[in-house]
């Protein structure tokens, strides 16, 4: 069941004023943030609905966060840019980059991402999902001091091609992101292929993330969901120096 209240007319309007994107018109100068953020969610047909709801009910209480929030605002220059996007075979961008400078801000884009009805998924494109959002920093109106994609998903890619996913990780950054990941329970994915025993938070590490200080964060239950999503925000809004080396937490 949701735990998100459901909002009125009038707090909706005023949510979609409020995260109007954050393209500037051409000629205008980008507007400066502290780190420009992909939320990457994994809606894929192997996450059944009780995840996919864990997941929406969990980085919209994220967002809301005072320690998020605190780490949204305690940068440099007081403000990120975060866009919310759903993906499976197929991607989609569920809110657009919007510019958080206040809590209000924060909660005006929780409300859009819980506004949102879910995909149906398919597939597990971890390759698709990592172009497609590689992308989304191109010509955006925003100059961020970091490019962060967070990713979630509870399996590999769909088609088994390790190098395909790797392939799509270095393109991702040769163009300067970092890529950190959100592993849903990994104990489901264990599996052993000649005598040589694989699990989803070992392959996160070795094909998908990468950048300075990536790492992966691991949910073990979905009681752990909401604690999970809060210390990773705060992690990779705050500033460089707080990240840990690569690897999981």
């Amino acid at each position: 069941m949701r735990t998100w209240p459901r909002v009125s007319a009038v707090l909706l309007a005023l949510a979609a004023w409020v995260i109007a994107p954050a393209v500037a018109p051409a000629g205008a100068q980008e507007i400066p943030v502290d780190v420009e953020l992909v939320l990457a969610v994994d809606v894929s047909a192997s996450i059944d609905g009780g995840e996919v709801n864990l997941q929406r009910v969990g980085y919209v209480q994220a967002l809301t966060d005072p320690g998020v929030i605190n780490a949204m605002l305690s940068g440099p220059l007081g403000r990120v840019a975060v866009t919310y996007v759903e993906w499976s075979v197929t991607q989609r961008i569920t809110v657009g980059w919007t510019v958080i400078a206040s809590a209000a801000d924060a909660a005006a884009f929780a409300v859009a991402v819980d506004a949102n009805p879910i995909p149906k998924g398919g597939l597990t494109s971890i390759t698709g999902a990592l172009d497609f959002t590689a992308a989304l920093f191109d010509a955006n109106g925003i100059e961020g001091t970091r490019h962060v994609i967070d990713l979630s998903a509870d399996g590999r890619d769909s088609r088994g091609l390790e190098e395909e996913v790797s392939a799509a990780r270095d393109r991702a950054l040769a163009k300067g992101i970092t890529i950190n990941g959100l592993v849903i329970n990994p104990q489901q994915e264990q599996t052993e292929v000649e005598g040589v025993k694989y699990d989803l938070d070992g392959y996160f590490r070795e094909v998908v993330i990468g950048g300075p200080g990536a790492f992966t964060v691991v949910t073990e239950s979905p009681a752990d969901f909401p604690r999970a999503v809060i210390n990773k925000l705060v992690l990779e809004i705050a500033s460089r120096d707080v990240f840990r080396p690569a690897g999981n937490m």
